[in-house]
C-alpha cells in the first residue's frame, strides 16, 4: 500500500498543505491548538509518517550527529562511541557512524557525507598525524571542516585539533593529557623497576603516540633513569604483537647473559619493563611473549595506556593509565550542542576550566589516573 501524503492529511484536516507541514514537521510557526489537533488526528487516521528531511528543514535541525572513528572494533573507540550515543539520546538525536582506518582523506569523505545529510554536528575521535603521506589529506579534511562550520555545523575533535583547521566558530577540542599521564606512569614504574625500559610506539608523526612516548621519556628522566629504547610499529594489536616477537628475542638474550654471568641477582631484579602506548598494543605484545614461552611478570613487566574494557578479562591484570573514555564521548557530543561549548562546569570531576584552544577551538580538559596492577609487579 502506498504511503499517505502530506496533501492527503491536509485535505482530511481541512487545511492547506503548508499548515499541515508546520504542525507535523516542527516549524516554529504553529497554527492554533484546535487546528494542530485536527491535523494530528488526520495524520494518525491515515498512518502518515513525517519526512525526516522536511522536519530538518522546518526545524533547521536534522537531528543527526556524525561520529568518525578509526576502527569501531577497537575497544577504545567503542567506549567513546557509547558515550557519544548516550549524549545523543539526551539531545533526542541519532548517531551516524563512519569508520576510516585513520586516513584523513577518508575522514574528509565522511565529513562531506555527513554535511550532505545536514548533520547538526560531527565528533571525530582518532589520533592526528603529521606524516608526509597525510599532508594532502590533512589539508582537504581541514578545508571540508572549515566549510561545514561556516555553514553552521559544529565539530568536536578528541585529542588534537585537525591539522590546518581554522574555523573560528563551532569548533571544539576535547584535550587528552597524554604526555602528562605518560610521565606520571613512568615515574611510578621507575620507583619499582630495576631493569631497563623499552617503549612500543606507533609510527613517527602520530600525535597521540608521540605525546605518550615523549611523556614517558620525560618521566624516566625526572626519576634519574636513562631513556627507553623505542620500537616503532603499527598503532594496533598486530603492531604490538610484531614488537613482542622482537622483544622476546631481547629478553631471552638478557636471560642467557645473566645465567652466564651468574650474577646472583634476586628474582625480579633487572627485568625488562615494557611500555606500550596503548592497551591493545600491550595485549598483542604479551601474546607474542607468551607464544615464545615467556610469562608476564615473571620474565618481563608490561604496562599499557587507556584502560579499555577488554582488560577485565586480561591476565595478568595490566597496569595502565585509565582514561574516562565514555565520558570523553559524552563531553565531545555535549560540546557541540547549541549553547554547549562548556559541557562540564569548571572543577567538576576533577577537571579544570575551559581553556582557549588552538585554531580557534575551545579545549575541554579531562583527567586520567595511573593504575598499577599485576603485570608490573617485580616480585613474581
Amino acid at each position: 500500500m502506498a504511503a499517505s501524503t502530506l496533501t492527503e492529511v491536509a485535505r482530511l484536516a481541512g487545511v492547506s498543505p503548508a499548515t499541515a507541514s508546520r504542525v507535523l514537521n516542527g516549524s516554529a510557526r504553529k497554527p492554533g491548538q484546535d487546528i494542530a489537533d485536527r491535523v494530528r488526528q488526520a495524520a494518525d487516521s491515515l498512518g502518515y509518517i513525517p519526512n525526516a528531511q522536511a522536519q530538518g528543514l522546518a526545524k533547521s535541525s536534522s537531528g543527526l550527529i556524525g561520529l568518525i572513528v578509526h576502527d569501531i572494533a577497537d575497544p577504545y573507540f567503542a567506549a567513546i562511541a557509547r558515550g557519544v550515543q548516550e549524549a545523543a539520546r539526551e539531545q533526542r538525536k541519532m548517531v551516524l557512524l563512519a569508520t576510516t582506518g585513520g586516513a584523513p582523506a577518508e575522514e574528509r569523505e565522511a565529513v562531506a557525507a555527513f554535511a550532505a545529510r545536514r548533520a547538526d554536528s560531527i565528533v571525530i575521535a582518532g589520533s592526528r598525524s603529521s606524516q608526509p603521506e597525510n599532508q594532502e589529506g590533512n589539508a582537504e579534511l581541514a578545508a571540508e571542516l572549515d566549510r561545514y562550520c561556516r555553514n553552521g555545523g559544529r565539530v568536536a575533535v578528541v585529542g588534537h585539533p585537525v591539522v590546518g583547521a581554522t574555523a573560528p566558530e563551532g569548533y571544539h577540542v576535547v584535550a587528552v593529557p597524554n604526555q602528562e599521564l605518560a610521565a606520571a606512569l613512568a615515574g611510578k614504574l621507575a620507583s619499582g623497576q630495576d631493569g631497563d625500559f623499552v617503549i612500543i610506539g606507533g609510527p613517527d608523526g602520530l600525535f597521540t603516540s608521540d605525546d605518550r612516548i615523549r611523556g614517558f621519556q620525560e618521566g624516566l628522566a625526572a626519576a634519574g633513569r636513562k631513556p627507553a629504547e623505542v620500537l616503532r610499529t603499527a598503532f594496533n594489536r598486530a603492531g604490538g604483537y610484531e614488537a613482542g616477537l622482537k622483544l622476546a628475542d631481547m629478553i631471552k638474550a638478557r636471560q642467557a647473559e645473566s645465567r652466564q654471568a651468574d650474577s646472583g641477582e634476586e628474582a625480579g631484579r633487572g627485568k625488562l619493563c615494557i611500555f606500550a602506548v596503548n592497551d591493545v598494543m600491550a595485549i598483542g605484545a604479551a601474546a607474542a611473549l607468551r607464544e615464545q614461552g615467556l610469562r608476564i611478570p615473571r620474565d618481563a613487566t608490561i604496562a599499557g595506556f587507556d584502560d579499555i574494557e577488554t582488560l577485565r578479562d586480561f591476565r595478568p591484570a595490566l597496569s595502565t593509565v585509565r582514561l574516562p573514555l565514555e565520558e570523553i564521548g559524552r563531553l565531545a557530543t555535549r560540546a557541540t550542542a547549541p549553547g554547549g561549548a562548556s559541557a562540564r562546569e569548571p572543577g567538576e570531576n576533577g577537571s579544570g576550566s575551559t581553556e582557549a584552544g588552538p585554531d580557534g577551538g575551545r579545549q575541554q580538559p579531562i583527567t586520567g589516573e595511573v593504575t598499577l596492577r599485576r603485570s608490573t609487579e617485580t616480585t613474581a
